[in-house]
């Protein structure tokens, strides 16, 4: 990988990881509130929305970004995305139909993450130690 392309991938790297930062963020700093969310949408283990879910957006968007086994930080990022869309964007119960536009762009907002989680991990694991500003690569190799 060239170190220009390297640097294109860095870029989306960090930028993808944004989004999950800033969402770790509000799980630690509004854990309660996250829990609360977490109990009306009847998720099995509501504890698990506060401090837990922001330490694994943190870890996985760190992974992605400083490159230590950027594979695995996509998987992470890309399970997280699924009981949010499934407990959290059930657009398919909503009566409202603002509401349930709402959340069905939410909903396949998660779908869309979890292609790009998908996609960055084939990538890395396909790429190997060729990746570029990465402090390990991947734990995987394709």
């Amino acid at each position: 990988m060239s170190t220009s392309v390297g640097a294109i991938v860095l870029l989306g790297r960090i930028l993808y990881s944004i989004f999950f930062a800033r969402s770790g963020w509000g799980h630690l700093t509004k854990r309660e509130a996250m829990i609360t969310t977490a109990e009306a949408a009847r998720f099995p283990i509501p504890s698990l929305a506060g401090w837990p879910s922001g330490v694994w957006l943190f870890t996985g968007s760190a992974s992605i970004v400083l490159g230590i086994w950027p594979d695995i930080g996509a998987l992470m990022l890309g399970l997280f995305v699924v009981p949010a869309a499934v407990y959290f964007h059930r657009f398919w119960t909503v009566d409202d139909p603002v509401q349930r536009r709402t959340q069905a762009l939410a909903f396949y907002r998660n779908v869309e993450i979890m292609g790009a989680s998908l996609v960055m991990f084939g990538l890395f694991g396909w790429v190997g130690h060729g990746l570029r500003f990465a402090m390990t690569g991947p734990l995987t190799r394709w």
